[in-house]
């Protein structure tokens, strides 16, 4: 297929020469784009999984908890069955995340919010994912936004993504640079993972055989909760203090919380029932999603969606965080709430605990927190790495840094 520019193409920044912009629709297999399942259904323990907005996180697709749909809600949407290759693009709320899809998700579905992109041999996967991530793509797709309701990418635009596309050569380069970056963030991201399931292992050997006695959540730790100040007072935001939301709240295979996405002032604070809490709290999620954790490396408020416990010690907050982490069904089950499920701190604080003797709460203690120190010190040099990549990225692809020095760049980073 001729590559026709459309008419906005000539207001895009300028290109070095032979690169040029291409039409995302060119670039995909005939009939290459289509969203997904668009009535779910009564979830099913044991059906097809599909990948959520909700489930594409900073480039990948967390796999922690699929929602399931019935093998025969699925096979009407073959069209967006999973093959390993593809690229995903989210269409609604959250606009414009992108992921590549693995091997292990062959067989998956997506939702109606999200976009299967099947990329034809003109380029790589990687390459698109690049060029949707880019400046060019991004500012496109701000402009094109249906905001009625939620925010809305039709798909008649995302044909119309404009795709930054220089010669094959430079294309290997640059997708090889950046490559490295990813490479290494996956890797750290395992070694997170890993981390945490070893800390994980060593509860469930420390645990094994000890009855629930008298102790509660609430009688070991204070448990507190979260504020709401308004959003309507400028004067409240923009401050010194981290402010944290569950949109902060990363995968449970990186739960430590380095930055927040807003910050508040302290007059903000004191209008609302939050205050500043240590970096040794424990947050939980207890609306909505209930029993995503939070372990701030910063002090930190949050707003009502959140329990915040506050050990006594540093071997309690390991114990009771483990604790936490084993008993999220259990937390849900007590939840309530006729527009979205909420845990309450008096049903949180009356949970009964496990409790070992303080020698062994001190050896737990040993053996779990360097495992916690070694994730979080994977995950924020994961952060490093990944503004190091937002920076390199629209320098790159508009041609104004060289590959090699990015390289240079890259090498001293990792």
């Amino acid at each position: 297929m001729a590559d026709i520019a459309p008419a906005y193409f000539s207001h895009l920044p300028a290109l070095p020469q032979e690169w040029t912009y291409v039409a995302l629709e060119d670039l995909l297999e005939p009939n290459g784009i289509s969203y997904g399942i668009v009535q779910p259904g009564t979830a099913m323990q044991n059906g097809i999984p599909i990948v959520r907005v909700k489930d594409l996180k900073e480039g990948r697709v967390l796999q922690d908890e699929p929602l399931r749909v019935s093998p025969e809600v699925e096979e009407k949407y073959s069209r967006t069955r999973l093959r390993g290759g593809e690229v995903l693009l989210s269409l609604v709320g959250s606009v414009g995340e992108t992921a590549i899809v693995t091997s292990e998700l062959a067989g998956w579905n997506v939702a109606r919010a999200i976009g299967v992109l099947r990329v034809s041999e003109r380029v790589s996967a990687h390459w698109l994912k690049i060029c949707l991530d880019a400046d060019a793509a991004q500012q496109f797709v701000l402009t094109r936004l249906n905001t009625t309701v939620q925010a809305t990418l039709n798909l008649r635009d995302v044909r119309n993504i404009p795709i930054v596309m220089p010669p094959r050569r430079d294309r290997v380069a640059i997708s090889e640079v950046l490559q490295v970056l990813d490479d290494k963030i996956a890797a750290n991201d395992c070694i997170a993972a890993k981390s945490l399931e070893l800390a994980d292992a060593q509860f469930d050997l420390a645990s094994h055989g000890l009855d629930f006695g008298a102790e509660t959540f609430g009688s070991v730790a204070a448990v507190v909760g979260g504020g709401t100040p308004s959003t309507k007072v400028a004067e409240y935001w923009g401050g010194e203090i981290a402010w944290t939301t569950p949109s902060d709240v990363t995968a449970l295979s990186s739960p430590y919380l380095f930055e927040t996405s807003r910050t508040i002032t302290t007059t903000g604070l004191d209008n609302c029932a939050s205050q500043l809490y240590p970096a040794h709290s424990i947050f939980m999620t207890s609306r909505a999603t209930i029993g995503a954790f939070a372990l701030p490396q910063i002090p930190a408020a949050v707003n009502q969606g959140f329990i915040v416990v506050l050990p006594p010690s540093d071997e309690m907050r390991w114990w009771l965080l483990h604790e936490m982490r084993s008993r999220v069904d259990e937390m849900i089950s007590l939840a309530n709430g006729s527009t979205f499920l909420e845990l309450s701190r008096k049903n949180f604080k009356a949970m009964p605990i496990r409790l070992p003797s303080g020698e062994s709460l001190v050896e737990f203690a040993r053996l779990a927190a360097p495992l916690h120190e070694r994730a979080a010190q994977a995950s924020a040099e994961n952060r490093a790495l990944a503004e190091l990549r937002d920076t390199l990225l629209p320098q790159l692809m508009s041609g104004k840094l060289r590959v090699r020095d990015a390289e240079r760049i890259v090498e001293d980073a990792v």
